[in-house]
């Protein structure tokens, strides 16, 4: 695939999120099987939001879910019949992904550097793996993101919501980590979903949990 024309900043911290995330991804896709937590098959209104998305796109061509972890979302696509694949920034996630699911195609690629043809994808996802992007990259992504679509195509992405950029020392069973989570206000995601040149359908706003805090959902159609 031709390079993009979209440029995306390369975050500052990407290489200290990446060792992070190494660290944790034997415990976090431990923690999926054992728990539930990231499993939306045992969470109805999460399992109900990529039902809605996986129809939607069903069809219009390939699917892309950007930050995949250890590929449980991916395979469940795979299962609904959608031509998915994953992509991660860890590579210890992707070596979990291809453990777990090894009929489905997985890469370790980070979000910000995406080669991606306009108007090649039927869906893209972003399921609570953009909040580490700094928040003058995550419109960069978006940005990609939409032109990447097909008109008629849709994004996906959930994410944690409030005000603060919370750093993080630790995760998944205290495996020391340091990233920070940057959290956005609905109407803050929102609107930069349109400004991407996105326009949003529908909306999901979740309560905190014992897993995490409150959370957001928000599927946008590419339009035609």
């Amino acid at each position: 695939m031709r390079a993009h024309p979209v440029d995306v900043d390369r975050p500052a911290d990407l290489d200290v999120v990446r060792e992070s995330y190494d660290r944790v991804a034997d415990n976090y896709a431990e923690m999926v099987a054992t728990t539930g937590m990231g499993d939306i098959r045992r969470h109805p209104w999460l399992k109900a939001s990529i039902d809605a998305f996986a129809d939607t796109v069903s069809g219009l061509g390939p699917v892309l879910d950007v930050g995949c972890g250890p590929g449980t979302v991916t395979a469940y696509l795979a299962e609904r019949g959608l031509d998915v694949s994953g992509v991660d920034l860890s590579p210890r996630m992707i070596e979990n992904a291809r453990r777990l699911y090894p009929h489905c195609r997985f890469s370790v690629a980070s979000a910000t550097d995406l080669s991606l043809e306009e108007a090649s994808l039927g869906g893209v996802l972003g399921w609570w793996s953009l909040f580490n992007l700094p928040r003058d990259v995550l419109p960069q992504v978006l940005a990609l993101f939409a032109r990447a679509l097909k008109p008629g195509g849709h994004f996906i992405t959930g994410t944690h919501v409030g005000d603060e950029d919370a750093v993080r020392t630790e995760a998944y069973g205290g495996v020391p980590v340091r990233w920070t989570t940057h959290k956005w206000r609905p109407e803050q995601l929102v609107d930069l979903i349109e400004q991407a040149g996105l326009r949003p359908v529908a909306e999901l706003r979740l309560p905190a949990d014992e897993f995490s805090g409150p959370g957001l959902v928000v599927m946008a159609e590419r339009p035609a």
